[in-house]
Parts: C-alpha cells; sequence; structure tokens
C-alpha cells in the first residue's frame, strides 16, 4: 500500500525522493501517526511536500491510495453541480450563524449519519434547496451546505458554521498549485519580478533615508535630524505584444487580466501594448479587434520603442506552417513583403530580452506543432501558469542577452 502511494506521488509530478519516503516509514515505527489516519494525512504531508503548490497534487494521490476502490459515499459532478450555491453563501442570517457558534458540543452518532447519508446518495435523482430530507442547500438536513444542521456531512460548498465531521467533495489547495493559469493578482505577484530600480540625478531628494536619519541623529546627541534622499524608480520599459482572435478567444478573459495586472502596477518607467493575431507581420493594431487600419507599423515600432524595452509576446502559436513561412501567409492584413517569421527574426535583433507566453502548449499531434517549435526556437518559451510566468520574469531580468 505504501508503495503505491509512493509511486502515485511521483505520478501526479511530486518530486518525493526516496529518503523522504524512509524517513516517512521511520515516523510510522515511532508511532508518531498513531493509529489516526487524519494524524498520518498530515505526518506524510509536512515530510513529503516541500512547497504550498503541492498541497493538491498529495491530497489527490492521498485520496486515490487510502479511499476503499468501491466508495459509497462517492458524490458525482451531477450533485456538486446541484450543489454550487457559492454565490449565496454571504446571504446566510448572522442571527442563525451566531446560534450555532454558541451551542455546545452535540454527540452525534458519525456511523449513523454515514449510513444514511450512503442511502441517500442511493435514492436521490434531483436538485434539493431547503427541507430536511435530501442531500441539499439551506435546509436542515445533515448533508449538503449551508443549511443549519449540526453535525453532518458538507458535501461541496465552502466551510460555514465548521459544524460538520465531514468534508466531501472539497478541494482546498487547488489554487495554491503552479501550474494552474494564472488570475489577476497572480500576475501582478510575479510582475514585482521585473524591477530594475535607478536613481536619476535630476530628480529632488523626497524619499525619507531612513538608515541616514538614525546616523545622523545618533550623532547630533539624540536630536532629531532628518536625512532625504533622491527616490528609487523602476527603471524597466516594457513592451507586451499579444495575438488576439482566432483560437485565443478562449484566453481572452486571461488576457485581460494580464493587461489590467500590468497597467494598474505603476510600477514600470513606460508600457506599451499592441495586438497581432496569429504572428506579428508588417503591421501591429491597437486594440484586440486587430481591424484593418487601426494598427501602426511594426518598423514604426522599432523606430520608436527602444531596443532596452522588455518584450512579452502573448500567444498560443496556433498557425499553420504557410502563415510563418510564407510572405503572403498573413490572411488578415499586409505582410509588407516579408514572411512572418522574418518579422519575428526582426523582433529578436530589435529587442534584447524577448520572452513568449503559451496559454496552450501544442499536443504532439497537434497541426501547428511545427510553428510552435519553430518559435521556441527563436524566443524562450513559456507556459502561461504560475511557475511559466515567473520562470519567464527571471529570464527577462538576467544580465546575458538571449
Amino acid at each position: 500500500m505504501f508503495t503505491d502511494f509512493f509511486e502515485n506521488l511521483r505520478g501526479k509530478g511530486l518530486h518525493v525522493t526516496l529518503g523522504e519516503f524512509l524517513t516517512l516509514q521511520e515516523a510510522l515505527d515511532k508511532g508518531l501517526c498513531g493509529s489516526s489516519l487524519t494524524q498520518f494525512y498530515y505526518v506524510a504531508r509536512m515530510i513529503l511536500v516541500k512547497s504550498e503548490t503541492d498541497f493538491d497534487k498529495f491530497d489527490m494521490a492521498f485520496e486515490e491510495c487510502f479511499t476503499p476502490a468501491q466508495r459509497e459515499t462517492e458524490v458525482g459532478a451531477q450533485m456538486l453541480r446541484w450543489l454550487d450555491k457559492s454565490d449565496m453563501m454571504e446571504l446566510a442570517h448572522e442571527e442563525a450563524r451566531a446560534h450555532l457558534n454558541q451551542m455546545e458540543d452535540i454527540q452525534v452518532d458519525k456511523e449513523m449519519v454515514e449510513e444514511t447519508f450512503k442511502q441517500r446518495l442511493r435514492d436521490q435523482n434531483e436538485e434539493h434547496n431547503g427541507g430536511s430530507f435530501w442531500i441539499g442547500t439551506m435546509g436542515k438536513t445533515s448533508f449538503g451546505n449551508m443549511g443549519g444542521n449540526v453535525g453532518g456531512v458538507r458535501v461541496g460548498g465552502q466551510t460555514g458554521y465548521q459544524s460538520a465531521f465531514s468534508v466531501v467533495g472539497a478541494r482546498k489547495y487547488r489554487d495554491f498549485r503552479d501550474d494552474r493559469v494564472l488570475d489577476n493578482r497572480q500576475f501582478q505577484l510575479a510582475f514585482r519580478k521585473l524591477r530594475q530600480f535607478s536613481s536619476r540625478l535630476d530628480i529632488p531628494e523626497s524619499e525619507l533615508d531612513i538608515d541616514g536619519t538614525v546616523d545622523k541623529t545618533c550623532n547630533n546627541g539624540g536630536c532629531l535630524q532628518i536625512v532625504m534622499k533622491k527616490p528609487r524608480k523602476n527603471a524597466v520599459k516594457l513592451l507586451l505584444l499579444m495575438d488576439s482572435g482566432g483560437t485565443m478567444i478562449p484566453f481572452s478573459s486571461l488576457l485581460n487580466d494580464l493587461f489590467q495586472a500590468v497597467h494598474k502596477s505603476n510600477h514600470y518607467k513606460d508600457v506599451k501594448s499592441y495586438y497581432f493575431h496569429n504572428c506579428i507581420y508588417s503591421k501591429v493594431y491597437k486594440t484586440p479587434e486587430c481591424e484593418n487600419g487601426d494598427w501602426v507599423d511594426t518598423e514604426w515600432m522599432f523606430r520608436n520603442i527602444d531596443s532596452d524595452y522588455k518584450v512579452i509576446i502573448v500567444g498560443d502559436a496556433a498557425m499553420a506552417p504557410e502563415e510563418l513561412y510564407s510572405d503572403t501567409g498573413n490572411y488578415r492584413g499586409p505582410n509588407g513583403g516579408l514572411s512572418g517569421w522574418e518579422w519575428l527574426n526582426q523582433v529578436k535583433r530589435h529587442y534584447k530580452k524577448v520572452v513568449w507566453l503559451n496559454p496552450k502548449m501544442a499536443p504532439g499531434n497537434a497541426p501547428w506543432r511545427e510553428a510552435e517549435t519553430a518559435i521556441k526556437g527563436l524566443f524562450p518559451m513559456y507556459k502561461l501558469t504560475v511557475d511559466g510566468l515567473n520562470q519567464a520574469m527571471i529570464r527577462l531580468m538576467v544580465n546575458k542577452n538571449n
């Protein structure tokens, strides 16, 4: 059983060493887990998991190994959809919440409740909200979520009164994973890595120098003497080029989050944003609609946006080979006599630091894999996840050229 657990952890992508697994065996030999599966869970996670980004993978591996194969309390996807009333959680009455929190511990026959729960799962075939019998929401039943029963089985939903002795269907750590697609907050955290501070001689000393103030005050016999200094400004200039339309439509919300995170940061010396469709050609567009005429010349971009801008290209590289290699491959606008591949090479020659973020890496049989592979050879390409974006930001800040 423990060998299967070890292999399952490795299969989920956790880098568990044999030494760490032997340490877990030693903990079991010394009785640190007692006879409690819950205690074993926490001890195993403490020894085997090195980062909170792996908590969700650990939980999935643990559940697969230590849950009976024929689990009578398995909750299906349809049941979880019925019980998903997360937007109504805030509507719970404060009086009911206070009442439940003030109640003394209630002795619950767990075996009886779990057996009844199994029976309800077998019999229920529709959604229920309110009431006191079926698995549902906002009622007095022992099963479901947002209800008023103390001591039962919470199914789906979010933790409310902390009264259930069993939580089914919860994935508490899925948002911690470093292979998940990002949201706005995670974009902002990653972009903080793009910092290259500098002080200019032509700006006033407007920032408090704490170390200098302490030193001067001590040397002045304890009488406060304020010392000011020139503020440090982030010297990074950023050019954001984003693929829009077509196969990128499913990622429109993600690109909007990225755009907002960049422009709300207020940390960069300058930020420029343009759009393209599939590949960069002789024009880049001012808006994500990529409408003909609403563009600027790519050569104008080279002349007016200096080579010291750090460039982030976002796109799925999902294009046919002719769109990349043919000088007539751009069916949305002009090519300027060059292929997309030649324009991308001009981008690489002009800008010192360029990374490509891809929200959808091509599987092995994808028809556009040839184009993606070629672009990977031209620019460092990272998957648009937490870990991928962090690696891309680090790559942009290294001293040597790409």
